[in-house]
């Protein structure tokens, strides 16, 4: 006997639309943590680009052999480098980049994230060309660290919420470390803050 039976060729209706239907429900649950995971990614690009930039501003002096400088703009996360032999660098060197070694606008994929200065005003730090932290020369208090939060993406988990923020600190001797602020990590979590 013959069969004469077609074979099926591809999906029929109902297989799609509950293909569709499986794939809607698993986006649904996925779609708040992906939203998490966005918003703390904008959190650690910001800190990695400050952390970076301190490093610039930290290897240029060493290689120039001149005091450069690195100066933030709160809450944005935008920086600027620049030398700062005759003149403090200062904020008017983010818009003019001609002056500036290098700068980083605050756009720059992390629009979301905010920055905040210790001690409170803070925005510049300097370094000597042994590469430690030395005075600034307007006076102006000296960076020694930075928390970055994402206040569009929720509180920090040092607060009792849920996003990952970050600090950085600087030494006088010049290191620059990133790290979680979070109370529950401790030493010798190398993620502890100091």
């Amino acid at each position: 006997m013959l069969n004469t039976r077609v074979p099926q060729r591809g999906f029929n209706i109902i297989e799609i639309l509950v293909s569709l239907a499986v794939l809607g429900v698993l986006m649904a649950l996925g779609a708040p943590a992906f939203s998490e995971w966005l918003q703390n990614q904008q959190i650690r690009a910001a800190g990695e680009a400050i952390v970076n930039g301190m490093q610039v501003a930290r290897g240029e002096a060493i290689r120039r052999n001149l005091a450069v400088q690195m100066v933030v703009v709160p809450p944005a996360t935008g920086w600027s480098v620049c030398e700062a032999t005759v003149s403090p660098c200062d904020v008017t060197t983010m818009a003019d980049p001609t002056l500036a070694i290098q700068s980083r606008a605050h756009e720059e994929g992390t629009s979301n994230a905010q920055i905040a200065t210790t001690p409170g005003g803070a925005i510049a730090v300097t370094f000597s060309p042994l590469g430690s932290v030395i005075a600034n020369f307007d006076a102006s208090p000296i960076l020694t660290q930075v928390d970055v939060k994402n206040p569009g993406g929720g509180i920090c988990q040092t607060e009792s919420g849920s996003m990952r923020c970050l600090r950085i600190v600087v030494t006088g001797g010049g290191s620059v470390r990133m790290c979680d602020p979070t109370p529950t990590i401790v030493a010798p979590d190398p993620r502890a803050c100091p």
